[in-house]
């Protein structure tokens, strides 16, 4: 089984920061890529970050100078450092892992996580 979970989500005032991890069960170059979404209930989910096997990345415009997406190979973990966080960015974050190529913002993902909950409010 593959297995992906996130962590680091909670409340953070706008202009804020936070990190949420992505932990894999098994190495993450078992993947082409690894990406996160984000979902608002009743929204459809926005694909904001990927990061591919051999470190190409793409980000979404919404976010693309705040949020960076990394990985820690020996941890088979990836990561979303936000920065500047606003009220908009309240959501359901997801991480995902796919086993083929992709063209950006289609990430054809195979795998997804249970998602953490990022609150951005005074």
């Amino acid at each position: 089984q593959v297995q992906l979970l996130e962590s680091g989500g909670g409340d953070v005032q706008p202009g804020g920061s936070l990190r949420v991890s992505c932990a894999a069960s098994v190495s993450i170059f078992s993947f082409v890529f690894m990406g996160w979404y984000r979902q608002v209930p009743g929204k459809q989910r926005e694909p904001l970050a990927a990061l591919t096997n051999n470190d190409n990345t793409n980000y979404a415009d919404a976010v693309k100078g705040r949020f960076t997406i990394s990985r820690d190979s020996a941890m088979n973990t990836v990561y979303l450092q936000m920065n500047d966080l606003k009220p908009e960015d309240t959501a359901i974050y997801y991480c995902v892992a796919g086993r083929y190529t992709y063209t950006w913002p289609n990430l054809s993902s195979d795998y997804w996580g249970q998602g953490t909950q990022v609150t951005v409010s005074s």
